[in-house]
């Protein structure tokens, strides 16, 4: 199964970055390419990506608040991102694997590119809020 790991620090308490994990409709904030998301039941929000109206994603959001970690599952291409959160001092390290299916592998590359400007967006975002 196609997947990668990433990593980064940010200068900000846990509950900053917390916040912006835990709730979809912030994610056009930092998320790169998403334009609009509209929260559905609890744990299920739609999104559309920047260029694509017509293009509706359901998206799945599962909290494990005691292992402060969010999961989110496209359920359109099967893509997994699970983001670790943890203390660092008064900082927060961030932890996060990507998990694709087979069949997405070539999709690999590009959400490489797009987590890895989205993490540093989070950070910068968090940063500034703290």
């Amino acid at each position: 199964m196609p997947e990668f790991a990433m990593s980064a620090v940010c200068r900000a308490p846990v509950e900053e970055v917390w916040k912006l994990l835990f709730d979809p409709a912030r994610f056009p904030e930092w998320w790169v390419g998403i334009e609009t998301v509209h929260q559905d039941a609890p744990g299920d929000f739609t999104l559309w990506r920047t260029g694509y109206p017509d293009f509706p994603m359901p998206q799945k959001l599962r909290v494990d608040q005691a292992y402060e970690r969010v999961t989110i599952s496209c359920q359109v291409f099967d893509i997994d991102i699970v983001w670790q959160l943890a203390e660092a001092g008064t900082s927060t390290s961030i932890n996060l694997n990507v998990t694709l299916p087979e069949r997405q592998a070539h999709r690999l590359d590009g959400q490489h590119q797009v987590i890895e400007e989205s993490l540093r967006r989070l950070t910068t975002l968090a940063e500034a809020a703290s």
